[in-house]
């Protein structure tokens, strides 16, 4: 049976790939490798022409830098919160390159933004890859955009090789993935998974200026009703496969010197906000024995998830009190109420529900000792852990060895829309290094080469799922 014209390509393509990138390559292994996964050997000639398998890294990183012009914050700096006029521009700039890219471009009820290359056999599940353009206040402008951008440019280079998918390849533009504004983080990607108890949260939900979600939605073009949220559901089978490119935002892989990074597994994180309250009273005027003080009741607690995170015995558990607000807040004033927001993580879920409980044993204990009352002690999610799945672990590690590009696998301790399109998919990421592991912060950095390395990895795992 002759080869399909999409195996021909893709052959082509790895074969450039392994040599524009290797070197000392041993040539014959190389082709023995692709010739079974091709299924025919490599001196075929069929009809149909491929041209270099070549990524433009220049032309991402400017992109990359028009699209960190639209931010509330002054450069380096980039601030882009959901439904923002700024955010709106951002989905703006993203839907026309993938106009441009020939993409069928939806939008589904929330704004997730879906740039779909239709297959030859458009019935079967589509490959998808993706991530989100949503920034924190006062951070970088690569964190989630290399993964929208970088797809979109790994899609340009199939199509500019000459590439025929099987299975549609899709780009996904994710909605919020920070909890910038609502508090919630992976909204888009949640709502994708079919959460139930996140539509009808969505429904009565308010920023901190008292604006909901459906009214913030409504300004930024996205008319609904709260029904609506419910076609946002996408079925277990939509997708055969997503892969998401990502900097690590960590500092394992520009310390160790390796190109790639191959995610085994994504950390389960929890949220929980704590409150306080005391009697407050006049900094001055109380003395220390009769103070009922809820500012050194949170400080305690503060400690206490640090002290219990250790006591885990093992590196992958982690905790921050991420957020620490004193009630009225003057110098002269005993705090009246305290409030923590603290984030647990770890790839065990166990491990980390044990310090959770202990964390809440730890609050109770502490209120009482202080006179103070335990106003809430709210788990706002307690998330699963996602695995990679072998399949999709397997199509990476082949891209890849096919690019000569050493890689390392390892953890993903972040947090990502990966996460919960493991529910509906097999999923994995690919990691590239970042200067100095930093993020969320102006310093974020990713390499040209970096870029073009993880993009290489990108188009050819989607190439590969494409055709099986």
């Amino acid at each position: 049976m002759p080869p399909s014209r999409g195996s021909r390509l893709l052959l082509h393509l790895l074969l450039a790939a392994a040599a524009a990138t290797a070197t000392g390559h041993d040539d014959v292994a190389a082709r023995r490798t692709m010739e079974e996964f091709a299924g025919f050997p490599t001196s075929y000639e069929g009809e149909g022409h491929s041209s270099p398998f070549r990524v433009d890294p220049e032309g991402l990183q400017r992109q990359i830098d028009e699209l960190a012009s639209f931010s509330d914050s002054p450069a380096p700096s980039v601030t882009r919160v959901l439904y923002s006029d700024k955010d709106v521009q951002a989905r703006r700039y993203i839907k026309g390159i993938m106009d441009q890219l020939g993409l069928a471009v939806r939008e589904d009820a929330v704004g997730n933004i879906f740039g779909r290359w239709e297959g030859s056999e458009a019935g079967l599940g589509a490959v998808a890859t993706g991530s989100h353009v949503d920034a924190i206040p006062f951070s970088g402008k690569y964190d989630g955009v290399v993964g929208v951008l970088g797809a979109l440019e790994a899609i340009s280079a199939l199509k500019r090789s000459g590439f025929q998918p099987k299975r549609s390849l899709e780009v996904i533009m994710f909605t919020s993935e920070e909890p910038t504004r609502f508090g919630i983080s992976c909204l888009g990607s949640r709502l994708i998974a079919g959460i139930e108890e996140l539509a009808q949260t969505l429904i009565k939900v308010v920023d901190n200026q008292n604006v909901s979600f459906l009214a913030a939605a409504n300004s930024a073009g996205y008319k609904m009703h709260p029904e609506d949220l419910h076609s946002v559901f996408l079925k277990k089978d939509s997708y055969s496969a997503f892969i998401e490119l990502h900097i690590e935002q960590g500092p394992i892989l520009e310390k160790e010197g390796i190109p790639i990074g191959i995610v085994t597994a994504i950390a389960a994180p929890a949220s929980i906000k704590v409150e306080f309250e005391g009697n407050g009273g006049h900094a001055g005027a109380v003395l220390m024995p009769a103070r009922n003080d809820a500012g050194l009741a949170a400080a305690e607690l503060a400690l206490t998830v640090e002290k219990h995170v250790l006591e885990s015995g093992s590196i992958d558990t982690v905790g921050t009190v991420g957020i620490l607000q004193l009630h009225p807040g003057a110098i002269n004033s005993i705090p009246s109420k305290s409030h923590l927001e603290i984030d647990v993580r770890d790839i065990d879920e166990k491990r980390r529900n044990d310090v959770i409980e202990k964390v809440c044993q730890s609050a109770t204990e502490i209120s009482k000792k202080r006179g103070v009352v335990l106003s809430e002690f709210k788990i706002i999610n307690q998330d699963p852990p996602a695995l990679s799945d072998k399949s999709v672990i397997n199509a990476m590690e082949f891209a890849a060895k096919q690019l000569n590009l050493e890689y390392k696998l390892m953890i993903s301790r972040a947090y990502h829309d990966s996460l919960f399109m493991a529910r509906i998919s097999p999923m994995g990421m690919i990691f590239i290094p970042c200067y100095k592991g930093y993020s969320h912060k102006p310093e974020e950095y990713a390499s040209l080469e970096d870029m073009a390395n993880g993009v290489k990895v990108l188009a050819l795992t989607m190439a590969k799922l494409s055709l099986e």
